[in-house]
C-alpha cells in the first residue's frame, strides 16, 4: 500500500509554521509598520526610491546605496523615547547596534542612529523626530569612500609660523 497521501500533510505541517515565522517582518519595513500601527499614522514613502538609490550609488562611486526613506508628517502622538528605542531595536534585529540616542527635555525631538556592519560597507538606520515630523532612513555606505569624500571638504586652517614674532 502506497502512502503518498502523507507527503502533502507533512509538507503543510512544515510550511505553515515557517510561513508564520517568516511573517514577523523586520528591518526598515518592520520599523515603519510598527510606528504606523502604534501611533495610528501613515508613512509617506518616496516614489522611485530604487532608481534614486541606483543613481546615488553610481554618482558616489559606490559610496552610498540601498536608500530607504519614510516620512510621517503631522505626527501628533506623544512619543516615549524608551518605547521607540525598544521598538526599533526589536524590529531591526540582531547585528544592529545603537550608536546615538538623543532626546530633548520634553521628548518633542528625538534621534536614534543604529549601525550594522555589512562586509566592507556599513548600514545606517536613522529615526528622527523633529516636532511634528518623523523621518525613518536606512542607507548603506562605504566608510572608506565616505571618509575620503568628507576629507575633501575639511577646512585646513593655516598654522602661524614658529619663526614669526607676532608681538612686534
Amino acid at each position: 500500500m502506497k502512502r503518498w497521501w502523507i507527503f502533502p500533510i507533512v509538507f503543510a505541517a512544515v510550511l505553515v509554521p515557517v510561513a508564520v515565522l517568516a511573517s514577523g517582518e523586520g528591518g526598515f519595513d518592520g520599523v515603519v509598520r510598527s510606528i504606523e500601527s502604534r501611533y495610528h499614522v501613515r508613512a509617506t514613502r518616496i516614489p522611485f526610491m530604487g532608481i534614486v538609490s541606483a543613481i546615488a550609488r553610481t554618482a558616489t562611486q559606490d559610496s552610498v546605496g540601498n536608500i530607504h526613506v519614510a516620512e510621517f508628517e503631522n505626527f501628533d502622538g506623544a512619543m516615549d523615547g524608551d518605547e521607540l528605542n525598544r521598538m526599533v531595536e526589536e524590529k531591526l534585529g540582531a547585528g544592529w547596534e545603537r550608536m546615538i540616542r538623543e532626546t530633548s527635555r520634553h521628548g518633542s525631538e528625538q534621534t536614534l542612529i543604529f549601525i550594522h556592519p555589512e562586509g566592507n560597507r556599513m548600514g545606517l538606520f536613522v529615526v528622527d523626530l523633529d516636532g511634528h515630523e518623523l523621518d525613518v532612513v536606512q542607507v548603506t555606505v562605504s566608510p572608506d569612500r565616505l571618509a575620503e569624500r568628507i576629507g575633501h571638504y575639511e577646512h585646513h586652517h593655516p598654522q602661524p609660523d614658529d619663526d614669526s614674532d607676532e608681538s612686534k
